[in-house]
């Protein structure tokens, strides 16, 4: 077994998952309410990069609210499905078939 070209290959594996983490935070995720009175985007990083509100939504503060709630975490939840099968790509791809190693990635 060649130690140093498994660490090599992790080295390597660990510098394109931080370059596809930093790729991540350009990849755009909206989001909007069924009735389109509210939108937000946000990164697969999951960080929010705009937040729209209808005027309509700003005379119910109670429903704002609720919108806010609903359409972030839907959004949220879009991003994570990107980052998450963006990253495990990368892991699966370049990961060095060490025995037993294969379970941490099921």
């Amino acid at each position: 077994m060649d130690l140093m070209g498994m660490m090599g290959k992790l080295k390597e594996t660990q510098n394109k998952i931080e370059e596809t983490k930093k790729r991540l935070d350009t990849v755009l995720v909206d989001e909007q309410s069924t009735d389109g009175l509210l939108k937000v985007t946000i990164t697969a990083n999951r960080k929010i990069k705009s937040i729209t509100i209808a005027d309509e939504l700003l005379e119910d503060k109670e429903q704002l609210e609720d919108y806010m709630i609903l359409v972030i975490n839907k959004a949220i939840e879009k991003a994570t499905k990107v980052n998450e099968a963006e990253l495990d790509a990368v892991a699966k791809m370049d990961m060095p078939m060490i025995p037993g190693m294969d379970n941490l990635f099921k």
